[in-house]
């Protein structure tokens, strides 16, 4: 009867017809040109044909990558030879299955789509210790190729249980992977499978990450290896009492629902802990910290040069504890504390432990909470400050130490819509946090990113900027380019008519972006769309092309298109950051209304009268909120996977920012759009996928229901089959931007 009732209330909902609050200024049925957003769909972003995951091989000798075809977006391995230049394809995913089609699990698919993998092929590739061989998952089956001989050998495992994320030892002798739910070893000598934990079930997990730390921390693995490869450490995720929440598809009744274990806010969390295993067979030792105080294992390391390392938080997230491990005992030494009033940034590349250091690096908090790249001695005392706050260090990705520096490479960078890397040297053991010792190893302002070689030669470069997609440059350790991996991508037509600046003053100021149509008419006043995301964790206006392609085709529909980055978005300082903290309902919309505001004042072309908003996830949310809470500014919203009620979200996103239930039951009541569902005077058009496991369909369906309850006239959009990652079916990305600009158009008219 349950089912029966949901089924009508859907059917009611994509029924419902929206009738616009003022009269429409342009015949509903107008047409837009989608044959742009055809060639985006299926070029995959015109991202298809572009090299991807470039790794340097342990000797420096080659550059390996990933690419597909600019017709098919099946990733290859390809290998880039640094002394020469040249590029060949090395292995394709149907010379290994035979002719057989790749058939991914649903684990499979559930962690390509945590990890935002959305192209088949090969998903990734591992080097063993000197790069002779690589390890190769392929549609559930594991590979290894060996790059002299060319022989490719197909590991023997067992043939129940999905195979997860599959590692070298670090001696190369064997293979580690999860299958079903307990840890498993091949011996490459004998090709044979062996148990190393056993008894895990599908609600007591080994060896796996749980949904939140893959969703949230940037974990995604729930396994190490020792560094001398005879024993493992593992998680145990125990999802008893944990809620269990099903994705049903309406469109495939005939196939059960997808189970999930999905933590929400003030319900019982995943309870996890840490075993250290034998990998020849014996006791687990069990890992001893306040596991009631501390109950989220948000990274693990162990250390080459260093020991086992664990960072813990407690639940709020305001403090986070890094602890050494003694693999013996279990027993756990603090080596630093990080608190905060409002919630403490996790990193998991820290920290990094290398020779000579006599210590290690951490990514750490000055005495203004402000980030910084710290020095710290064996025991955790602070020694050096390496990178200082005002460098705004953001990621480390490699340190490395010749006989007189340590050389850390890392991006940041003080202008957020610009991310760049650096490579900060300094005599080891000296306090000498000056920019000066800060070489850039990147210029032109864009977004880039970097892979670095084994002491630091050679590095891998990938750029993009306002006017060129990404392309990624090998360099040698004194920056001499030694050659670009290839692309056989198309390119997009045309530039990118967006302009970068940041309006008002001081801590009332904003970075924005705005896009102008190619057909722009100074004398004409324009209809504005905001393309907001507005969230933590995320900067909206950077300064890259594939960020403004989608914009750039809406903008020449007739409107001009701006983005705003509100206060909660990083790369700004602490406050500006933290200042979001239980606050998701009003301080992301007033700063959008004061810097669209800024904006209107300053182009003249722009009409404050008719202004939409539209975004996905966080950004679907901000549109909806915008209708509903500023409908004098927003006169219509296109929002995607919104979340409506943030006590129906994930608990280690959500208590992050909005604290804990129930004594911050205010703050959830204040950001919840479902009792403003009947305030909506203007036009909104709801998108949401029905398999979405991230934001839940329930989220939609939730507003819809309120909205028709409240006598709400609306639009709802149900994508069937589609998750969080609507990107992954093109005809479902065309189809829905030509949708969003036909709304628009209909509520907002053209130029003027």
């Amino acid at each position: 009867m349950k089912s029966f009732l949901l089924i009508m209330l859907f059917m009611l909902v994509a029924a419902a017809v929206i009738r616009a609050a003022e009269p429409p200024v342009v015949p509903p049925d107008h047409g837009v040109d989608t044959s742009f957003l055809k060639k985006f769909a299926e070029t995959r972003r015109f991202m298809v044909g572009r090299p991807q995951n470039p790794k340097v091989a342990p000797d420096g000798k080659t550059v390996l990558f990933l690419r597909g075809s600019p017709d098919d977006p099946k990733l290859k391995l390809f290998e880039f030879d640094v002394a020469t230049g040249q590029t060949r394809e090395l292995l394709s995913p149907a010379a290994l299955l035979q002719g057989d089609d790749e058939n991914l699990t649903p684990e499979e698919k559930a962690r390509r789509e945590r990890m935002r993998v959305s192209a088949g092929g090969f998903a990734d590739f591992h080097f063993n210790k000197d790069g002779s061989q690589l390890l190769l998952p392929l549609s559930g089956r594991l590979f290894v190729f060996d790059r002299t001989t060319k022989k490719v050998t197909e590991l023997k495992t067992g043939d129940t249980g999905a195979i997860v994320d599959p590692k070298w030892s670090p001696d190369g002798t064997k293979i580690a992977y999860v299958r079903g739910y307990d840890v498993y070893v091949v011996d490459l000598a004998t090709n044979r499978e062996s148990a190393v934990t056993r008894g895990g079930t599908l609600t007591k997990t080994h060896g796996l990450a749980e949904f939140v730390a893959q969703e949230e921390m940037g974990r995604f693995t729930g396994y190490w290896w020792s560094p001398d490869s005879q024993s493992i450490a593992y998680e145990e995720a125990d999802h008893t009492g944990v809620e269990t929440w099903y994705v049903a598809d309406p469109f495939r009744p005939e196939q059960k629902p997808l189970a999930q274990f999905y933590p929400r806010p003030g319900q019982k969390n995943v309870s996890v802990r840490l075993g250290i295993i034998p990998v020849a067979g014996g006791e687990t030792v069990w890992v001893n910290w306040d596991r009631e105080r501390y109950e989220y294992l948000a990274a693990v390391r162990w250390h080459t040069v260093g020991p086992l390392t664990i960072q813990v938080q407690d639940r709020k997230q305001q403090k986070l504890l890094l602890l050494s491990v003694d693999p013996k005992t279990g027993q756990t030494q603090k080596l630093v504390e990080e608190k905060d009033s409002a919630w403490v940034n996790l990193s998991q590349e820290v920290p990094v432990y290398e020779s000579g250091l006599g210590g290690f690096i951490w990514l750490g908090t000055d005495p203004n909470g402000e980030a910084e790249l710290q020095l710290r001695d064996a025991t955790g005392v602070l020694q050096d400050v390496l990178v200082a706050a005002s460098q705004r260090p953001e990621k480390l990705l490699q340190v490395h130490s010749s006989r007189d520096n340590t050389f850390v490479v890392y991006t940041g960078g003080a202008d957020p819509t610009q991310q760049h890397v650096f490579r900060h040297r300094t005599p080891v053991r000296l306090r000498d946090p000056s920019s000066e010792n800060d070489e850039r190893l990147t210029n032109e302002p864009g977004v880039h990113s970097a892979v670095v070689g084994t002491h630091g030669q050679p590095y891998v470069i990938t750029s993009t900027t306002a006017q060129s997609m990404p392309k990624s440059v090998v360099y040698n350790r004194d920056g001499v380019r030694l050659g670009e991996l290839p692309s056989v991508a198309q390119e997009p037509d045309g530039k990118i008519d967006v302009t970068f600046l940041r309006v008002g003053a001081g801590d009332d100021s904003y970075n924005a972006a705005i896009v102008r149509p190619h057909d722009f008419d100074p004398r004409k006043k324009y209809p504005v769309i905001v393309d907001v995301y507005g969230g933590p964790k995320h900067v909206h206006v950077v300064q890259a092309m594939r960020q403004w392609l989608v914009p750039q085709w809406l903008a020449n529909q007739g409107f001009i298109v701006v983005a705003i980055d509100n206060r909660g978005t990083p790369g700004r300082g602490r406050a500006w950051e933290r200042a979001i903290y239980q606050k998701f309902g009003t301080v992301p919309l007033d700063d959008q209304v004061k810097g669209l505001r800024l904006l209107c004042e300053k182009f003249p072309a722009m009409d404050p009268d008719r202004v939409g908003i539209v975004g996905w996830s966080f950004g679907g949310y901000m549109a909806a909120n915008a209708v509903l809470r500023r409908p004098e500014v927003f006169k219509a919203a296109v929002a995607g996977a919104p979340v409506t009620d943030w006590e129906d979200y994930d608990t280690h996103y959500t208590e992050r920012y909005l604290g804990l239930l129930p004594e911050s039951k205010k703050a959830y009541d204040d950001a919840n759009l479902i009792p403003l569902a009947k305030n909506l005077q203007r036009p909104l058009l709801l998108v949401h996928g029905t398999a979405d496991d991230n934001v839940y369909f329930r989220h939609t369906l939730k507003l819809a229901n309120a909205l028709l309850r409240a006598g709400r006239d609306f639009e709802t959009l149900p994508l069937p089959g589609i998750t969080h990652m609507y990107s992954s079916d093109p005809a479902v990305m065309e189809q829905l931007w030509a949708r969003t600009a036909r709304f628009f158009r209909r509520h907002l008219g053209g130029p003027k």
